[in-house]
């Protein structure tokens, strides 16, 4: 499940990325695309290599599975987000500061 959710993710994101340029160029969405797409197709290789291996199931739907794919686009909208504080694209922390 992990797999479908990190994809679905990452294809609205880039959607999002196409669309719009304010998302682009102060939000640095593009950022956040590389994070999704790098752990999509991460997990993509760790799910054939587990079927190659093991057998068995290619997409789980345990509760497991569904609880790591969320925990992991948390973590991935976390990182993005430190990122974005950090360069403070619209000036609003430098702002505060003064």
């Amino acid at each position: 499940m992990w797999l479908v959710m990190t994809t679905l993710a990452a294809v609205i994101a880039t959607a999002i990325w196409y669309i719009s340029d304010e998302a682009r160029e102060i939000y640095n969405i593009g950022f956040l695309n590389l994070i999704l797409w790098g752990t999509a197709i991460m997990v993509f290789v760790d799910h054939v290599i587990g079927y190659l291996s093991e057998g068995g199931e290619f997409i789980e739907t345990t509760p497991d599975a569904i609880l790591l794919s969320i925990i992991m686009l948390i973590a991935a909208i976390l990182i993005w987000e430190i990122v974005l504080l950090i360069k403070d694209p619209k000036g609003v922390l430098k702002s505060i500061k003064k």
